[in-house]
């Protein structure tokens, strides 16, 4: 029998939408407010699924205290408080646009878990524009 295992947590990061290649007039036009030179913030609602056979041993699909601790030190302590154009490597030559931090997350987290589970990531850039990512 497969189930999935969800757990939420938060962030807050701020970014800037551009295009270096762009002027400001069509960075602007393109992105809107997003497009600040000067950044703005979001206060990020993370989600995050586990699909996979429950254990028969234990009864778990997934310890949610091991789920809890690889999102806080690979997602929440990586990109809480962070400007994520300056301080994330990843997005220094990358627009980070929810869809693309999606990414981003579920990429880092199927490193450690995707040998086990099927991820899904759902991302809240605000509590109605958001976004799901499953690696397909």
């Amino acid at each position: 029998m497969s189930l999935t295992v969800f757990r939420k947590s938060h962030f807050n990061a701020a970014h800037r939408l551009y295009r270096s290649d762009w002027d400001d007039d069509k960075n602007k036009k393109v992105f809107g407010k997003c497009s600040n030179p000067n950044f703005h913030g979001h206060n990020y609602e993370l989600e995050v699924g586990v699909t996979g056979e429950i254990d028969q041993e234990t009864g778990f699909l997934i310890d949610i205290v091991e789920l809890k601790t690889i999102m806080k030190e690979e997602i929440e302590d990586y990109l809480d408080h962070k400007n994520l154009n300056l301080d994330v490597p990843e997005f220094k030559d990358l627009n980070p646009t929810m869809e693309n931090i999606a990414i981003f997350i579920w990429e880092k987290l199927s490193a450690i878990l995707l040998d086990r589970y099927k991820i899904v990531v759902t991302l809240f850039e605000t509590p109605r524009n958001f976004v799901v990512y499953d690696g397909n």
